[in-house]
């Protein structure tokens, strides 16, 4: 029901990232396939955040009621994360001076490379939290933003 990212982690960055979690949260709030193994189907409060290169998914109850904390290394997703850095400046570069074919082409690549992410996310998640791939999209998304400050 809500998404809460640590100011603390985070560094305000590019408009165009703003832009990119902002929607990733909104997108989460409206639409999302979120549940904590274990725990009761309800709504949920996730607070994301990045402690000493940990990413730390901590779960509560709407009335914020704490469900479960998980804490999973960055490490497999730090170069994934470094790539999509990458990718996604070429791609706000061309946004400004390339033809449509070449944005196209680099979108599609920065899509691939996003994809490519969210799997690693499920794939670390699993057995933790059961995300669907549109909820492991948005929340790469946030892992990136989270981990642009550092």
């Amino acid at each position: 029901m809500d998404v809460v990212l640590d100011e603390s982690s985070i560094a305000r960055s590019t408009p165009e990232v703003e832009h990119d979690r902002a929607v990733a949260i909104y997108d989460l709030i409206e639409e999302n396939c979120f549940q904590p193994v274990g725990h009761p189907v309800a709504k949920f409060v996730l607070n994301l955040s990045v402690i000493e290169k940990k990413l730390v998914f901590q779960i509560l109850t709407e009335d914020e009621q704490p469900v479960v904390t998980h804490v999973l290394s960055l490490t497999p997703l730090r170069k994934i994360v470094k790539d999509y850095d990458l990718i996604c400046d070429s791609y706000y570069e061309a946004i400004r001076h390339a033809t449509p074919s070449q944005i196209e082409a680099i979108d599609m690549g920065r899509r691939g490379v996003h994809n490519e992410g969210s799997t690693i996310l499920m794939e670390r998640l699993h057995g933790k939290i059961e995300v669907d791939m549109a909820t492991a999209r948005r929340l790469f998304t946030l892992v990136y933003a989270l981990h642009w400050k550092g």
